[in-house]
């Protein structure tokens, strides 16, 4: 999702905002945020957060502490802090910001093990992290070639190098537990550097390897979406969608995280509605709910018996005959309430453009052949017409 002004020069650098893919309009990069703070200055006397968001691999983030007191922007290359070595990634968001996300996903300004930004990224940092990030591709097709021929339950879904290159992390889904202490040897033995295997679900699979979605534009959780919650299908059932899982499942083969969106709202608009399974009891008999319009407010019932006759009531009236009913009363019928019921009244759209016909830009049908059908006949009818008559022997 690239904004309009990026293109490719000769070069390889983006020609368009000049930022060297970076975007400062939140659209190059994926899980970016925009800093709308940048251009606001601390009040006097305040000190400058000094915590800083660096971005690795397939939007992984991770928070370091700016010890060194390097002046920083959104886009610089730094080398980090790792377990072992070093690691290499680029800033995503700096300032008053990062204070913000720490909050939102709970992490502690003051933690026991602090990781610190090291450096700036030189070039021979560069050059040996993009070496490493090369071999990435190659390395995952033999990868899954060494699971398949040790007959392991498992799928290898991307690898990521750490940014000396002395580590690579392995990235799988498994639906149990898979014993891969062969493999490990295979893969040190081939690759020849230290291996680290990580487990992540179909969701986080998804978010790393990305896609578009059913419809039409990115996957969420591949751009924006950081927290997969857990997904009901009771969701499609307050929203009275078809339960089809060949619909409701997204690319990871789970339900999609869009019906958690709108949820709320359905189960606010809910409440007005009287439970389906309380019946109605009239005189005329017992009337049993058949289907509910949420968007309209209106709910369908039939009477026992006549399952084919459905008479259209809204909330207020259905709940008032239940409150009749709490009374151990009954009313006369539903058709005095259905008849009340007012129907949305159609507009009728007009063509202001003057231009009914759909097809007025097709070329209209080459008629020739019954034209020369036609122009043939005539000129056979016109020289019959037009012979020499034979004349009698009695002419003189």
């Amino acid at each position: 999702m690239g904004c309009t002004s990026c293109s490719t020069g000769k070069d390889g650098q983006p020609k368009g905002c000049k930022n060297n893919g970076t975007c400062g309009t939140d659209s190059c990069n994926k899980l970016t945020v925009f800093d709308w703070l940048s251009n606001m200055t601390l009040p006097n006397g305040s000190t400058p957060f000094n915590w800083v968001e660096v971005r690795f691999k397939n939007g992984r983030k991770v928070y370091y502490k700016n010890t060194e007191n390097l002046t920083l922007s959104i886009g610089d290359v730094v080398a980090t802090q790792a377990a072992s070595g070093h690691d290499i990634g680029m800033v995503t968001l700096s300032g008053e910001l990062v204070k913000v996300q720490m909050k939102r996903k709970k992490i502690s300004e003051n933690p026991e093990d602090v990781f610190k930004i090291y450096r700036k990224a030189t070039q021979r940092d560069i050059d040996i992290w993009i070496e490493a990030r090369d071999k990435e591709e190659a390395m995952k097709v033999k990868a899954r070639q060494f699971a398949i021929d040790l007959k392991l339950k498992m799928k290898i879904s991307d690898i990521e190098f750490q940014g000396d290159a002395s580590k690579a992390t392995f990235y799988y889904t498994a639906d149990e537990r898979v014993d891969f202490r062969e493999l490990i040897k295979l893969f040190a033995r081939e690759f020849r550097t230290r291996i680290e295997m990580k487990q992540v679900g179909l969701r986080q699979e998804a978010a790393r390897l990305g896609g578009i979605g059913s419809c039409g534009r990115e996957l969420c959780c591949s751009t924006w979406l950081t927290d997969f919650r857990s997904v009901n299908t009771s969701a499609a059932r307050y929203q009275q969608l078809s339960l089809n899982p060949l619909k409701l499942a997204g690319q990871c083969g789970k339900l999609k995280c869009c019906l958690n969106y709108e949820l709320d709202s359905y189960l606010d608009a809910l409440k007005a509605f009287p439970k389906t399974e309380v019946k109605l009891r009239t005189e005329k008999g017992t009337a049993v709910c058949q289907k509910t319009d949420i968007f309209k407010g209106h709910m369908w019932y039939a009477y026992e018996g006549e399952w084919m006759n459905w008479h259209k009531l809204t909330t207020s009236q259905a709940n008032e005959i239940i409150a009749v009913n709490a009374k151990n009363k009954k009313v006369a019928s539903l058709e005095e309430y259905a008849t009340e019921v007012v129907e949305d009244t159609k507009v009728d759209f007009e063509n202001v453009v003057g231009q009914d016909s759909l097809t007025r830009f097709d070329q209209p049908k080459n008629n020739n052949r019954q034209k020369n059908k036609r122009r043939k006949k005539n000129n056979r009818k016109y020289k019959n017409n037009t012979k020499p008559r034979p004349q009698s022997n009695n002419a003189k």
